[in-house]
């Protein structure tokens, strides 16, 4: 699949996700950038098991996709409620970057491809 219509797709699941609350209230964040080799390979290899997968239907999914990923942490790229998720993140670099929040709070912060597993381990523990 080529990058333009990857992204597309990745846009669809994302507007497809976002209007409604997860209820488990949780809420995962991706942050990556275009330019992100590492970012592509969790795209490739992790990404449609992950939106087909039963803890992606109990959560709330939202990506922070900038062109570049020097900028994937300007406030610009990251819309309202997530901005105060932005502020709890205390270093801000890195990508890919998991998230995981709960009510409003930061409870797993993973960066690195190798972390995604980590991640998943927090969240399937989170949803008991």
């Amino acid at each position: 699949m080529n990058r333009r219509a990857f992204l597309f797709a990745s846009l669809a699941a994302s507007a497809a996700a976002a209007p409604t609350r997860a209820a488990s209230g949780l809420q995962v964040i991706y942050v990556d950038g275009w330019d992100c080799p590492y970012c592509i390979t969790w795209q490739n290899q992790y990404k449609a098991a992950w939106l087909a997968s039963p803890q992606f239907k109990q959560v709330t999914w939202a990506e922070v996709d900038p062109p570049k990923l020097r900028e994937a942490y300007q406030e610009r790229y990251w819309p309202g409620e997530l901005k105060a998720v932005l502020e709890q993140i205390p270093r801000k670099s890195g990508t890919p970057r998991f998230l995981i929040v709960k009510a409003g709070r930061i409870v797993s912060n993973e960066f690195g491809l190798g972390k995604w597993e980590l991640t998943m381990a927090h969240l399937k523990k989170l949803l008991g």
